[in-house]
């Protein structure tokens, strides 16, 4: 959870817009292109150093889409793509490459994945919008101010200053009007206090008031929120028993049935990936 004892990680620092950022974004396409070879589908430069003008982390962000796992991790780590996990969204595959270029590279087995829209229309926003740049960049310092946002937190260890971002984010992803079911794992501490929120409803019912608090820190538990848009409407906890078991603890939503199917399709196939 975000109160958990911070963790001392890498200086995060933001710069200005280089104009080199697409040619490096193009250079990596190509690697990443014939790394993946027929399995690829498609990539998209993503993140701030997709939008001319915005100051940004010095890493490119990009979204690969493939047809399969297969063989995946094992193709992108010959060219220096090192395997970190799902981060925060569920069915991702997260890869980061340092060295003359930084990339984090987020790739999905699904083409129709929310989270590839909603970073296209996040970027293409930014793009069109320049006064909700100028003041998204305002924002990013402001929160730099604060030697706080070097900080790691919580189990994903993603830094303060990234979740700090995430109000004005969800800012942006309303005003663009989407409204996508989508899943993510909870990291900021909003979410974590919904989470508790869900569980508090769930275990009233059961009458059993000692639970509700209780495994949100154990490393044993994942737990997954539904959104729609940027409005969370369900939540899950998932028990690892051991490599080969997992328990579903908990499944609770607001009555919309698409949704709740949505949501176990998600879980299912997440526990069915994972072995």
């Amino acid at each position: 959870m975000i109160t958990e004892k911070l963790q001392s990680k890498k200086h995060i620092e933001v710069v200005p817009y280089n104009s080199d950022w697409p040619v490096m974004f193009e250079n990596e396409k190509k690697i990443i292109h014939a790394a993946l070879a027929d399995n690829c589908v498609e990539i998209y430069h993503v993140g701030s150093t997709s939008v001319p003008g915005l100051i940004a982390k010095p890493k490119i962000d990009i979204i690969a889409v493939a047809k399969d796992g297969g063989k995946l991790i094992q193709n992108l780590e010959k060219v220096n793509y090192f395997y970190k996990g799902e981060w925060n969204i569920p069915l991702k595959y997260g890869f980061a490459k340092r060295g003359s270029t930084d990339v984090n590279l987020h790739l999905f087995l699904d083409k129709s994945h929310p989270e590839i829209e909603l970073n296209l229309r996040f970027r293409d926003y930014l793009r069109t919008h320049p006064k909700v740049c100028d003041e998204y960049a305002a924002i990013k310092m402001k929160i730099l101010q604060d030697e706080v946002a070097q900080q790691k937190v919580g189990k994903l260890s993603f830094p303060v200053y990234t979740l700090r971002k995430s109000g004005f984010i969800n800012k942006i992803i309303r005003d663009m009007g989407y409204n996508r079911l989508r899943v993510l794992k909870c990291t900021t501490e909003a979410e974590w206090n919904t989470a508790k929120e869900f569980r508090k409803k769930y275990f009233n019912r059961l009458k059993s008031v000692d639970l509700i608090d209780g495994e949100l820190d154990s490393l044993n538990h994942e737990h997954f929120l539904l959104y729609k848009g940027v409005e969370i409407i369900g939540y899950a906890d998932i028990y690892i028993i051991s490599k080969s078991k997992a328990k579903l603890c908990v499944l609770e939503t607001l009555d919309d049935k698409e949704a709740s199917s949505f949501f176990n399709a998600v879980i299912e196939k997440w526990i069915k990936v994972r072995g």
